[in-house]
């Protein structure tokens, strides 16, 4: 059954991964259905409660913005036609799932080549480098963002105990200027990021102080 011809096309929320030296894209990762929430919480960054009286109006910086989504995934459909979706016959969910949660691991190669130097003495290892993640949720939130908790309920299952409806569950932090840095592709992000709030901001219709019984306060 097609679309209703005159109806939006309707966007996906996602997740794209960057090489964090180039910026080239690695992966795109669109969400199955769009959550029907988008929870944020914006942390103040502000100088202190002991700070100096003169600097009680100031920031140190960009508040501390977390997210929290929470996504379907359901393979049910596809499994009705299992000649087009042999993957979701076979095994599932597991592939969605798998892309999802190898977003917070190190990579296999990594974690080897990373014991192989302890075997011979290396004193310092550095921390696994990951890619760039990006949270998309439109054209005006493109985040860069660290995943901070992942957590997966898995609803119903196949005969052969494969998931094939499930829910996800993301935490984020948006990484702004002071974790990654100006010239960092994610700092340019978010400097967008924010430019475009700006922007939004200016766009809302301003008060006045007779609306809020405040006139000749001032």
């Amino acid at each position: 059954m097609t679309a209703f011809p005159g109806s939006p096309r309707l966007l996906k929320g996602g997740i794209v991964l960057l090489d964090a030296s180039t910026g080239a894209v690695q992966r795109i990762i669109a969400l199955q259905y769009n959550p029907d929430t988008l929870s944020r919480t914006l942390q103040v960054q502000g100088v202190g409660e002991h700070a100096n009286r003169s600097e009680a109006l100031r920031l140190k910086g960009p508040p501390i913005e977390t997210l929290k989504v929470e996504a379907e995934i359901d393979a049910t459909d596809q499994l009705e036609f299992p000649d087009q979706n042999a993957s979701a016959v076979q095994v599932g969910l597991y592939p969605q799932l798998a892309v999802l949660e190898t977003l917070i691991y190190p990579a296999s190669g990594t974690l080897i080549s990373n014991n192989a130097l302890a075997q011979v003495g290396t004193l310092e290892i550095a921390p696994m480098q990951t890619p760039l993640t990006l949270f998309i949720w439109s054209k005006n939130r493109i985040l860069p963002v660290r995943l901070t908790d992942f957590s997966v309920t898995e609803e119903a299952f196949d005969p052969a105990l494969n998931p094939i409806r499930a829910k996800v569950s993301l935490g984020m932090r948006v990484l702004s200027v002071d974790d990654i840095g100006f010239d960092n592709k994610g700092g340019s992000l978010f400097m967008v990021y924010l430019q475009q709030k700006e922007r939004l901001a200016a766009m809302s219709p301003a008060g006045t102080l007779a609306a809020l019984g405040a006139t000749g306060a001032f």
